[in-house]
């Protein structure tokens, strides 16, 4: 079936400006960095370890931002894997939060990040966030430093922090000082600080988790939002330019969000709302992307939540809810694009609800294989496509949907895309569609079973580890 294909997205200016904020990002956690502060915890000879610390940002914020430095004051290399941080703080109206890596030499897909509760009633600390290490964090060399490690807290349902009453939070302290308020721990024995009044609920030492495989991608997108510098950190990136699939010129990232999410493993999950009235002047479409090239052949996968019908108001559009992998340009001579088209109301002239799942050869000239099914595929679901060895096989839940070998098998790398957006505007009047990503996860040049995936998923959550990046890098 014929259908209009995706414009060049003007990915040029869009991933540039994705890499100024991402050298924004670093280059003010280093300038910060540079500049050693007074007027901390200055006793730090008989430690361990000394934890020094700033904060970016006033007490009220939507974000709490604390950045970290751990050295070793000892005379014995330390593995960054035995160490683990605690930053202590208020968990306001019980609301469930969130945290993120910005951040940090060792890299953020080395650090885990988890929120726990204490079990005593210390005024500023019935939470804290435990920031550890994976094992390819290296280690500490006697009168070492792990420079500078960029965090972010934020509350699942997006409201104002007061962090006025966090114990480990320091308004004075905007350059990096030594604090007591935040304790270190090696192999789970308290090597600085001062623990608050009352015990944690769980011991501060790490589960030694195995390395993930090199050739792997995991992110469970735990942002604060679509400004969220760490989203393009871990080489993300929210599309807010022209083209098309869709109402062109309407993407936007009004729609994008990470809100708490009950059915979402974890509790939080990506949100691409679209959002019209009808006219194109009042539409909004939503896309994130990865902004590299950076999947090939292997197995790609996706726990994604489709939605039959509008949040909010007439049902009735065209609506399109899509995973997929695409080269960076319609006019690459190897051009490669694996999709998923979810339409639960159908689409061009072809009644829903309606899986798609096409691989292509040409975008400009509509060279492509596919396999349409009437499908109803309301609610979450994990999304597999596995290209290897010449044939491409896309699955549901583990259960096959459409296999092929021959010419539509990839040529190149492509990026990943979760797109939400409309065909057309049959009437007028408000509503809102909402699709819902909860992980991704892709292992270069191996075929996963789905078991496998998931467990290999279960496990990065139960570490707290929100993002993997093990896949070489260029020139390596």
């Amino acid at each position: 079936m014929s259908r209009p294909r995706r414009n060049s997205r003007n990915r040029g200016s869009t991933v540039l400006i994705a890499l100024l904020a991402v050298l924004a990002v670093v280059g003010g956690g280093i300038a910060a960095y540079s500049q050693w502060g007074s007027g901390g915890d200055s006793d730090s000879g008989s430690s361990e370890l000394t934890v020094r610390y700033r904060t970016e940002g006033p007490a009220a914020s939507v974000t709490a931002k604390p950045w970290l430095e751990i050295i070793n004051n000892s005379g014995k290399t330390v593995a960054l894997s035995d160490v683990t941080v605690r930053y202590y703080f208020t968990a306001e109206d019980g609301s469930a939060y969130g945290a993120n890596c910005v951040q940090t030499s060792v890299g953020c897909s080395n650090t885990t990040q988890k929120i726990g509760a204490t079990s005593g009633g210390s005024s500023g600390a019935d939470h804290y966030l435990q920031l550890g290490f994976g094992a390819g964090a290296g280690s500490l060399k006697p009168g070492g430093t792990s420079e500078a490690i960029g965090l972010q807290l934020f509350r699942l349902d997006h409201k104002q922090l007061n962090q006025a009453n966090d114990r480990s939070f320091n308004a004075e302290l905007t350059h990096y000082a030594p604090s007591k308020r935040v304790t270190a721990y090696v192999r789970g024995t308290l090597a600085w600080g001062e623990e608050p009044t009352g015990t944690a609920q769980e011991s501060p030492a790490q589960a030694q988790a195995a390395a993930p495989p090199t050739g792997l991608i995991f992110d469970n997108f735990r942002y604060s939002g679509a400004d969220d510098p760490a989203l393009a950190s871990n080489g993300w990136q929210v599309r807010t330019g022209e083209g098309g699939p869709g109402i062109k010129g309407t993407w936007s990232a009004d729609g994008v969000g990470f809100p708490a999410e009950e059915g979402a493993q974890g509790g939080q999950a990506m949100r691409l709302r679209v959002a019209t009235d009808g006219t194109k002047e009042g539409t909004k479409q939503s896309e994130v992307l990865r902004t590299k090239p950076d999947v090939f052949t292997g197995t790609i996968a996706a726990r994604v939540y489709f939605s039959d019908k509008p949040t909010s108001g007439r049902n009735g559009d065209h609506m399109i809810e899509s995973f997929f992998g695409i080269s960076p340009t319609d006019k690459s001579d190897k051009y490669s694009e694996l999709d998923y088209e979810y339409m639960p109301n159908g689409a061009w002239g072809a009644p829903g609800p309606r899986l798609d799942t096409t691989s292509w050869r040409s975008g400009l000239k509509g060279d492509r294989v596919t396999r349409s099914q009437k499908k109803r595929l309301q609610g979450w679901h994990t999304m597999m496509i596995t290209a290897m060895n010449g044939t491409v096989t896309y699955s549901v839940d583990g259960h096959k949907q459409f296999s092929h070998s021959g010419k539509y098998f990839p040529r190149e790398a492509m990026s990943v895309h979760f797109s939400a957006w409309l065909v057309d505007l049959p009437f007028k009047g408000p509503r809102t569609w909402d699709m819902r990503v909860n992980w991704l996860y892709y292992q270069a040049g191996r075929a996963v079973p789905l078991t496998d995936v998931q467990k290999t998923v279960d496990g990065f959550y139960a570490a707290g580890t929100n993002q993997v990046n093990t896949l070489p890098k260029p020139g390596a």
